[in-house]
């Protein structure tokens, strides 16, 4: 008896090439991002802590890169998950390819949509590390890494853009169940502003306090000893990410659309405004204006209007970025009041940044911009919507709460593991020279001149 052969599954009808080749170099701008926070960490770091930090943001792309292919996609986006995390339905990318996926991204191959969303995942890792940098080991940190982005931001960013997440969902959380069609009424956060912003920021902080200060570091005393090594890296860095975050933002588009022309818009102004504000407040402090300042303020522009990019017009964007430079400016002296070493102000700068940014998209919000790519949204309290306030508190005082107290337990467990200390002990060396050196030699730095001389293995022995 003759069989009748399968009838072929219907061939992938290409939404318009333009998106696929906008999201590709979207993705690629936001893959530049991590290398951009490790040039940035590593020259507001001494010179001997530069390398290493570098190093661990590198390391926690390579780390997050496998996880979000072997499970971390699948529980952050799965179509079929709960209100509060997904299933290993898509682990290692099985069934994730060519179609695009309904709901969330639907104008591009579903494996595009997974390599953009994983360059976020690994950015936002690597962000954590500048509340404790110099005084980290590597090897504990990227245990910390791999477990924090199973536990932390995967469900965080299903909460927050997945179909069925609880915060996307937040007036109608019945309709989260697999029989419903969720209403997708509730926190708007564009592009990241809980899942990368507020997590890695209160993850920082919950860093920080666990491991300490550094050694001889008096908070609140802006001693020589710990300045800036390399301001032309700081500014080079905020560079990096000023060009990454058209992609950040842009990108979450998911498709070449007028909507993604103005979130591009919209973030630059944005930076622009923080930039100047916080050189204001700086000038009123200490009646000069430094690069690194500029450059924070900046950093904590591109931070407020990440939530708010897709949603909010050019005029407000200017407002965000105003306030976020003053606000992240004095949120930085929280730590001297305090008396927590958040070395590099990751907390202040990105939690206290994302945490007010998701505050004022619920303010600022527009339904005009949502019609740009044809997505109906109730707007912000300007159109008449002040409901939309409370659900962006709500979402961001859940992430960060989740976010600050699995980080410390996870810091605190890991740190009981024989061999996966958290802090170097010992002489205070530089974790650079300590991991990376070659059993024939290493470049060390030569404190007089500034210069580098190489020293054989023969001449070391007498130091170690």
């Amino acid at each position: 008896m003759s069989s009748t052969p399968a009838t072929p599954p219907p061939p992938f009808t290409d939404p318009g090439s333009p998106s696929i080749g906008f999201m590709i170099a979207a993705t690629a701008l936001v893959f530049i991002m991590t290398p951009g926070v490790g040039l940035l960490y590593s020259g507001l770091s001494r010179s001997k802590n530069a390398g290493s930090i570098f190093m661990a943001c590198m390391l926690a792309m390579a780390v997050v890169t496998v996880q979000w292919v072997l499970f971390g996609f699948s529980l952050a986006f799965s179509e079929t998950g709960s209100a509060v995390i997904g299933n290993f339905a898509w682990g290692g990318f099985t069934n994730v390819g060519i179609p695009a996926i309904p709901v969330v991204a639907v104008a591009i191959p579903g494996v595009l949509f997974a390599l953009y969303q994983m360059q976020f995942a690994t950015v936002t890792a690597a962000l954590i590390f500048g509340s404790v940098t110099e005084r980290i080991r590597l090897i504990p940190t990227t245990v910390f890494v791999f477990l924090w982005t199973t536990i932390v931001y995967d469900p965080v960013a299903y909460w927050t853009w997945a179909d069925r997440g609880w915060i996307r969902n937040m007036a109608c959380l019945s309709t989260t169940a697999l029989d419903q069609t969720p209403c997708g009424i509730g926190s708007f956060d564009y592009a990241g502003g809980g899942p990368v912003h507020i997590a890695s920021g209160f993850a920082g902080l919950a860093y920080c306090l666990i491991i300490g200060k550094r050694r001889g570091a008096a908070v609140g005393e802006h001693s020589g000893e710990f300045r800036s090594h390399n301001i032309p890296n700081v500014i080079l860095g905020t560079a990096l990410l000023w060009f990454g975050w058209f992609g950040f933002n842009g990108g979450s588009a998911l498709a070449a659309t007028p909507r993604a022309v103005m979130a591009g818009t919209v973030t630059t102004v944005a930076a622009a405004a923080a930039a100047l504000s916080w050189a204001f407040v700086d000038t009123i402090r200490t009646g000069k204006v430094s690069a690194v300042g500029f450059c924070s303020g900046a950093i904590a522009g591109l931070v407020a209007i990440t939530p708010a990019s897709g949603f909010v017009a050019p005029w407000a964007a200017i407002v965000i970025g105003l306030v976020a430079g003053v606000a992240c400016n004095y949120a930085t002296y929280i730590k001297n009041v305090f008396g927590f070493d958040d070395t590099l102000d990751a907390w202040g700068v990105h939690a206290v940044g994302g945490f007010l940014g998701n505050v004022l998209t619920g303010i600022f919000a527009q339904k005009w911009i949502g019609l740009l790519d044809g997505t109906a949204i109730n707007g912000g309290w300007v159109d008449g919507n002040w409901v939309q306030v409370g659900y962006q508190v709500g979402g961001s005082v859940a992430i960060a709460a989740w976010s600050f107290f699995v980080s410390f337990v996870l810091l605190y467990a890991i740190d009981k593991i024989p061999g996966l200390k958290l802090r170097r002990v010992g002489r205070e060396r530089g974790p650079w020279r300590r991991h990376h050196r070659g059993r024939r030699g290493v470049v060390r730095h030569c404190c007089r001149r500034g210069s580098f001389r190489a020293s054989s293995a023969r001449q070391r022995e007498g130091e170690d």
